[in-house]
């Protein structure tokens, strides 16, 4: 008789990115309300106890999740901003790119949707969010669109209104991808859909060469 295999054993420590890594998963399936640190600690093999010698409490696990895992995004899209040269809806199309391939593909897409759900409930991580997160990004957006309006680029346009019409669709792709998406009777080309919308962002920005 072949003899079994041992019983799977508690790790006794675990470094701080696999509980991130545990958390994010999660809380994006989840969500913040329904998730449990005893959860947690499961997921990444080691006790409660030891979550606790990081995070003190679910509140602060959040936060190192988006200090971690997006926060450092919006820091290098800053500094793409910094030394872009080309022109005002190029550094648009690279902003959202850059921001595209290392949020948008992964699991922190679904962090859009866990606050537009739980920001109500929970105004403290909101705060954190807006503050950390919405804030940075709103003001990237923000001055790659003055930038493009000094230089005659782009048209006059309200810059906070502008910012949102920006901002919205993609917003919506990931809140509906999380959500509602995985009714819609066909698959979604997320490429297709932000190559339309940069499409319309250029026709409703740039002015026309004459």
């Amino acid at each position: 008789m072949p003899t079994p295999a041992p019983a799977r054993k508690r790790r006794k420590e675990a470094r701080p990115s696999e509980l991130l890594a545990a958390a994010l998963s999660l809380f994006v399936d989840k969500g913040y309300a329904a998730t449990r640190l005893e959860d947690v600690a499961t997921l990444a093999g080691v006790s409660k106890g030891t979550l606790y010698l990081y995070y003190a409490n679910k509140e602060a696990l959040f936060m190192a999740v988006i200090q971690e895992g997006i926060v450092p995004v919006l820091a290098e899209n800053e500094e793409i901003a910094a030394r872009h040269t080309g022109s005002s809806f190029a550094l648009l199309e690279k902003l959202l790119e850059h921001w595209w391939s290392r949020i948008g593909c992964t699991a922190y897409a679904g962090i859009p949707k866990l606050m537009v759900a739980e920001a109500r409930n929970f105004p403290e991580i909101a705060a954190y969010y807006y503050r950390n997160v919405i804030a940075r990004g709103r003001a990237l957006v923000g001055a790659a669109l003055q930038r493009g309006m000094d230089s005659g680029e782009f048209r006059r346009l309200d810059i906070e209104q502008t910012i949102d019409v920006v901002i919205a669709p993609v917003l919506m792709l990931l809140i509906w991808d999380f959500s509602l998406g995985h009714f819609k009777d066909t698959s979604s080309d997320t490429n297709a859909y932000l190559a339309v919308h940069m499409d319309l962002m250029r026709q409703g920005l740039c002015v026309p060469r004459v």
